[in-house]
């Protein structure tokens, strides 16, 4: 028994080690949080692997939901004993100076503290407080229809024409639609298919990607039901099709990795694009089924170069692939999913390999 304490006990100290977080070189000792600030920016501030989250903001992985909220005018400072961040509330109307540790150039802490002097600030809720990643990067993907399967798309409501017979529908025109159920509401989405996804590696077709057009108001539910359209983006004609609109999609994700080993490819980066960079959409060809959810980060990987042999008795040398960014995945499908480009160092391009980080 005494021995196997003592395994324990050299042991812990080497775990420990291995999930120690990396601090930027220039990781500052405090920072003043501004509008337009995200969780993930701050984090990266000060560490390298900004998407530890239960690690950097000290909680428990197992229980936490939800980042605490923190609002411009907050501070965020480096807690040197436990190396994690923390917030010390230095703005509250007419309430007492915060007081904050300073940090030694050896990483202890003094016993002088940075005060920081109250200024007015009116808080009106949680929609002040900064979120984890930015909203307007991904907001049009968290509402709208993005990927339909075969059947999905079989079998959904088509615009059939306009009592005036009008090709072109817009806002405010009532239109006509068949094998519109009377159960789902009376809200829909409007939108036209396009891209088809397929998996590069076994062909399969994974979805559809859809285009959004705009929004519709069931008046009358029959057997050719009436609709008012209440909103177009862009043109829509006869033989579109309807999804009920979406809601209820999370805004506030807890950044982790996945619990499983996820190898998922670039099969499409959104608008037609070739190549990616920080704050693009991408498509995987990983889902729900694969194991991925919203929340989850993976590393980018570039396949590494083919060295050819200067000699003709040995064979080619391939380099070993070079991992280069971070995504962020927002919104989970059963055979795809769609991810923000957090981090790069190069283009993100087609087929770029997305697998669970070290």
């Amino acid at each position: 028994m005494r021995k196997i304490i003592s395994l324990i006990c050299l042991l812990l100290p080497i775990t420990l080690y291995a999930d120690e977080l990396k601090l930027q070189e220039n990781a500052p000792d405090r920072y003043v949080v501004v509008k337009g600030d995200t969780l993930w920016d701050i984090s990266a501030k000060f560490f390298k692997d900004p998407w530890k989250w239960p690690q950097i903001w000290g909680y428990n992985k197992d229980t936490i939901k939800d980042p605490h909220w923190i609002y411009p005018g907050n501070v965020v400072y480096l807690d040197p004993g436990t190396q994690t961040l923390k917030v010390g509330e230095s703005v509250q109307g007419t309430a007492s100076e915060s007081e904050i540790p300073s940090v030694t150039e050896n990483g202890q802490s003094s016993s002088d503290t940075v005060k920081l002097y109250p200024r007015a600030r009116q808080i009106t809720g949680k929609g002040e407080a900064i979120p984890i990643i930015s909203l307007k990067d991904i907001g049009p993907f968290l509402s709208r229809p993005l990927v339909v399967d075969e059947n999905e798309l079989d079998t959904s409501p088509v615009l059939i024409g306009t009592y005036e017979h009008r090709k072109l529908i817009a806002t405010g025109d009532i239109a006509y639609a068949k094998d519109m159920p009377n159960n789902k509401g009376e809200r829909w989405q409007i939108y036209r298919p396009g891209q088809t996804f397929k998996d590069p590696d076994t062909g399969e077709i994974l979805g559809h990607e859809v285009v959004y057009l705009g929004d519709s108001v069931v008046e009358k539910f029959d057997a050719i039901s009436t609709l008012k359209i209440t909103r177009s983006i862009l043109e829509i004609a006869p033989g579109d099709r309807f999804a009920q609109a979406t809601t209820g999609f999370a805004s506030n994700y807890q950044p982790r990795a996945p619990e499983k080993q996820i190898n998922a490819q670039v099969i499409s980066i959104y608008g037609g694009l070739q190549q990616a960079g920080q704050n693009s959409v991408v498509t995987l060809n990983k889902g729900r089924r694969d194991g991925l959810d919203n929340g989850h980060v993976l590393a980018l990987f570039q396949k590494g170069d083919v060295v050819p042999s200067d000699s003709s008795f040995s064979a080619d040398t391939t380099l070993p692939d070079m991992r280069y960014g971070l995504l962020f995945v927002f919104r989970v499908f059963d055979k795809v999913s769609y991810a923000l480009v957090m981090q790069t160092k190069l283009p993100v391009q087609l087929f770029d390999r997305a697998s669970t980080p070290d």
